[in-house]
C-alpha cells in the first residue's frame, strides 16, 4: 500500500511539475523535490522522464475512461451519452488544469511520445466516442455517412480547445453548463438525422 501511494505521489507531482516547467525543461529533481522523495526513489518506479510522463497520461486518463464508461453504462440514447462525455471530460479538465495544460502542450510538443504513444489510453479514451456515435448509427439516430473517426477528432478537439483556454487562464464567462450546450448543439445539427430523411 506505501509503494502505490508513493507511486501515485510521484505522478501526480510530475504532472504538476510538467504542466509548470514542460517535459523538456522538467528534471527528474523537481519531480522528487515536489514529490518529497529522494531522486533515487523515482528510478525505483520509472525507468527515465519519459516513462513518468506516459505515466501521467495512462493512470490520469485510465481513471477518466472508469468514470465515463460508469457513467455510459446506465444511458443508452447516443445524444445523451456524448453529452456525459463532454461533461465528465471539461468537468475533470476544470478541476485538474494541471493534467489539461500537460495533455495540451506535451502531447503535441514531443515528437517521440506522439510516436511511442500509440494504441494506449490515450486513443481508447477518444474511441469512446468513435463508439457513441457507432451506436447512434445503427439505432439510425446519427447520419450514416458520418465517418466515426474523423467525428470523435472533432468532437474532443472542440473539447480539447476549451481545455486549453482554462489551462492558460484565459477570461470565460461561460459555465461548464453552457459550453456544453453550445457544442451539443452544434455536434448534434450536423450528425443527427433530419426527421424528413428518417420519413423517407
Amino acid at each position: 500500500m506505501k509503494t502505490v501511494d508513493k507511486h501515485s505521489k510521484i505522478i501526480h507531482a510530475a504532472t504538476k511539475v510538467f504542466a509548470k516547467k514542460g517535459f523538456f525543461n522538467a528534471r527528474i529533481s523537481d519531480i522528487a523535490k515536489e514529490a518529497k522523495v529522494a531522486d533515487g526513489t523515482i528510478y525505483l518506479y520509472f525507468n527515465n522522464k519519459l516513462d513518468i510522463l506516459i505515466s501521467v497520461f495512462e493512470e490520469e486518463i485510465g481513471t477518466l475512461i472508469e468514470q465515463v464508461s460508469k457513467a455510459l453504462a446506465v444511458e443508452t440514447d447516443p445524444r445523451k451519452q456524448l453529452e456525459i462525455f463532454a461533461t465528465k471530460h471539461l468537468t475533470m479538465m476544470k478541476k485538474n488544469k494541471n493534467l489539461a495544460e500537460v495533455i495540451q502542450i506535451e502531447l503535441r510538443q514531443s515528437a517521440k511520445l506522439i510516436k511511442e504513444y500509440r494504441n494506449n489510453k490515450f486513443n481508447e479514451y477518444i474511441g469512446i466516442v468513435s463508439t457513441i456515435i457507432k451506436e447512434g448509427q445503427a439505432q439510425h439516430i446519427y447520419r450514416a455517412d458520418i465517418k466515426p473517426g474523423i467525428a470523435k477528432r472533432a468532437f474532443f478537439g472542440a473539447l480539447d480547445e476549451i481545455s486549453r483556454v482554462w489551462s492558460l487562464s484565459l477570461e470565460t464567462d461561460y459555465t461548464v453548463e453552457e459550453l456544453i450546450g453550445q457544442i451539443m448543439a452544434i455536434f448534434l445539427s450536423g450528425m443527427l438525422i433530419s426527421p424528413t430523411v428518417q420519413a423517407d
